[in-house]
């Protein structure tokens, strides 16, 4: 004999409450915009020149910028003041970081740097740290410190930096004589590695040579797809953020 089902429970009359989506529905939070590294051919190309006046064009342009250098070299571990960081962040005008994030006495690659002093640089913190600092609203600038095979720890370079921020690159090379080969060889590296190259500034030096008017026209030709500009030497920072509106442009949203 079959049981019968237990009797229903009356029920009681309740507000109704909202229907909340599920999981499945709850809209995604909104992605971070692109992080950009900024990474030379070579040292003493201009990148944080550079850097700096990409900072305020694009502030000049309304977005919101925070400029920061993961590791410097070369730092007084009494004053901080004339560092790279500093300069970025006195460009965007950020309450932080004000200073590079690590900052190590010596001018070596930042690997070489911390050996020096016996310390290791834990690049997973590093990552997460700048990663922190990008977000829907604001346009991170990474500028990096060397060239762009330069070790940031004896297992990381700029290459690594790129994807592990998943970051875009911009090029910085000083328009002056080898700038073709060093330009070159960077491109093939980032190609090879599938990093996506945003452009090529060609930072022109106070004492420019024989080679600095053609070196631009001469990558136009070489360099397919890969847009190119020419940046004068200034030393005024207004000057210099209206010489760099169109790179600025390439990294706006």
């Amino acid at each position: 004999m079959t049981t019968p089902p237990p009797k229903k429970r009356s029920s009681t009359t309740r507000a109704s409450k909202p229907v909340r989506p599920s999981r499945e529905e709850e809209p995604s939070p909104p992605e971070p915009l692109p992080i950009t590294l900024v990474v030379g051919t070579d040292v003493a190309v201009g990148k944080t020149w550079i850097t700096c006046a990409l900072a305020r064009a694009l502030g000049e342009a309304g977005q919101l910028v925070v400029a920061v250098k993961p590791i410097e070299t070369g730092c007084d571990e009494l004053s901080s003041q004339g560092e790279d960081g500093v300069r970025l962040a006195e460009a965007t005008g950020q309450v932080a970081p004000r200073h590079a994030l690590l900052r190590f006495p010596g001018h070596a690659a930042p690997a070489v740097a911390a050996a020096s002093v016996g310390t290791d640089i834990d690049y997973d913190n590093l990552i997460s740290r700048m990663r922190s600092l990008a977000t829907p609203d604001t346009l991170l600038l990474v500028e990096g410190a060397g060239g762009l095979l330069s070790p940031l720890t004896w297992s990381d370079n700029h290459l690594d930096l790129a994807h592990s921020l998943d970051a875009r690159v911009l090029l910085v090379a000083a328009d002056r004589r080898g700038t073709i080969n060093h330009t070159l060889l960077s491109l093939r590296v980032l190609g090879v590695e599938k990093v996506s190259v945003v452009g090529v500034v060609l930072n022109q030096p106070a004492g420019p040579d024989a080679s600095t008017r053609g070196n631009a026209a001469s990558l136009v030709r070489l360099v397919e797809h890969v847009p190119i500009v020419t940046v004068p030497h200034l030393t005024d920072p207004s000057l210099a953020a209206e010489a760099v509106k169109e790179a600025a442009g390439w990294l706006l949203p």
